[in-house]
């Protein structure tokens, strides 16, 4: 009887697998290129790092989102109880069911897939455009975060709570950091290096 229940809800159960997923690897891919904009680099894991690994790693961890994203929004496509389409996963505001989270879901997706694969393209657009760009990424990390915690059915579940919360309050707090540390005239947090390595995420 799990069996069965278990192969009629997989698509679900995917789903939510990878959603999960994504929320986690993007946030500390968020968390180590912040942690790298701001030059916390020389206590803990990135201390131990050189800068191709700590490139390599944060690359990776952008990577593994845009594919956790990517199955989960399309794993919906075979779920038995919504039924939707491929417009339905893909196009802002085209799915009825729960619009507006499913709508900020998507452009969540859409912009760290995007920005992510921008990152192979900062020679053709300039380091320096690539970085203004760039920082769009924590708005589309916390549109994913109001997507999960409005739409996902998993958001209250103590497992899921203690699972993402720590990943997610340690993007939050190096955001904030980032944002409101001090400003040199030119705007940059007085802890930005002039020659920092780009990031991927």
């Amino acid at each position: 009887m799990i069996a069965a229940a278990t192969s009629t809800h997989l698509f679900w159960l995917t789903s939510r697998a990878a959603g999960t997923t994504a929320l986690v690897l993007s946030s500390l891919a968020l968390s180590m290129g912040l942690a790298m904009a701001l030059g916390k680099r020389r206590s803990g894991l990135l201390g131990r790092l050189s800068a191709i690994e700590r490139r390599s790693l944060h690359e990776a961890l952008a990577l593994a989102t845009m594919v956790a994203i990517a199955v989960h929004g399309l794993s919906l496509i075979g779920d038995s109880y919504l039924h939707p389409s491929i417009i339905d996963v893909t196009v802002p505001f085209a799915s009825s069911y729960k619009t507006l989270p499913t709508s900020l879901g998507i452009l969540a997706g859409w912009g760290l897939i995007l920005l992510g694969l921008s990152y192979y393209l900062r020679g053709r657009i300039g380091i320096r455009r690539w970085r203004l760009i760039h920082r769009m990424t924590a708005l589309a990390w916390a549109l994913g975060v109001v997507h999960t915690f409005t739409e996902g059915s998993d958001a209250t579940q103590p497992w899921f709570l203690a699972l993402v919360l720590l990943p997610l309050a340690v993007g939050a707090a190096l955001l904030c950091a980032r944002v409101l540390g001090p400003q040199d005239p030119a705007g940059r947090s007085t802890g930005v290096q002039r020659r920092a390595e780009p990031s991927a995420t």
